[in-house]
């Protein structure tokens, strides 16, 4: 009881100051309130941020994702973040060399299905698959976040990860869930840039789990348990990565379950 009423007040607090919480030690001070709801099982939340070098507004949003992923802040809720950088930015002065158009696509997806008038935009994250919020509002990103974790996941099992050579070898288990897909995604588990040209020139940027790569595994229509093998991005060998394994709904792109482990 005193956990439940522990982990209550601090739900209560977060959702009453998400508005206005703006200094880093405020936010710091959501951690030590998620502290006092104690040991407990954590629904896993993905937080997307779409993202540029080439975006001066971006840095603080990507310093805010490095920051949730290192602090854990949000009571009963484990946050697997990606930072996924797009490419609409790269002819203003400076190449993003973690850009894609893949990702740019991913993105255009999201701002169709939330009918986002504005269209994409850096930084934006996307919560769960489902909200869209200003990546670098903490107050809204944490509620958002904490709203997203009220809604139990569909369990994922990872297990045996093995780097042979320019490949990734592992086993995934997931049960079976009507129209989804399971999608692999490789990331560097931390990158940096000391930016020459651009909004940023001059500027040292840092990221965390950047996007390399993204396979579709199959449907879990039946289910799913299998070892899978992943070609590893180039230039990667050396790095230390992190793999996420994501179930996502077909059609709507809300994310059902995910499980990260680092390789």
């Amino acid at each position: 009881m005193k956990v439940a009423r522990a982990r209550n007040r601090a739900i209560r607090w977060i959702l009453s100051t998400a508005c206005v919480l703006g200094s880093t030690g405020a936010f710091f001070a959501i951690r030590a309130r998620a502290l006092a709801g104690g040991a407990e099982a954590r629904t896993p939340v993905l937080v997307e941020l779409f993202t540029s070098e080439g975006c001066s507004s971006c840095p603080p949003a990507d310093a805010l994702l490095q920051a949730i992923d290192h602090q854990q802040p949000v009571p009963g809720v484990r946050v697997i973040v990606l930072s996924e950088h797009v490419d609409y930015w790269d002819h203003d002065g400076w190449r993003d060399p973690f850009s894609s158009s893949d990702v740019t696509d991913r993105q255009k997806t999201y701002v169709e299905r939330f009918s986002q008038q504005e269209g994409p935009y850096t930084p934006e994250a996307v919560v769960d698959g489902s909200k869209g919020v200003n990546g670098s509002d903490q107050g809204a990103l944490l509620k958002a976040i904490l709203q997203a974790g009220q809604t139990p996941k569909l369990d994922i099992a990872v297990a045996n990860p093995q780097i042979s050579g320019k490949s990734l070898e592992v086993s995934v288990k997931a049960a079976a869930r009507p129209h989804a897909e399971l999608y692999a995604v490789l990331a560097d588990d931390h990158d940096e840039t000391s930016v020459s040209a651009g909004e940023n020139s001059g500027r040292h940027l840092q990221h965390v789990s950047v996007l390399r790569s993204i396979r579709k595994l199959g449907s879990l229509d039946k289910g799913f348990d299998r070892q899978i093998r992943i070609d590893l991005p180039s230039g990667s060998a050396q790095k230390k990565m992190r793999l996420l394994i994501i179930a996502e709904e077909r059609g709507t792109g809300h994310i059902l379950g995910v499980e990260e482990t680092t390789l």
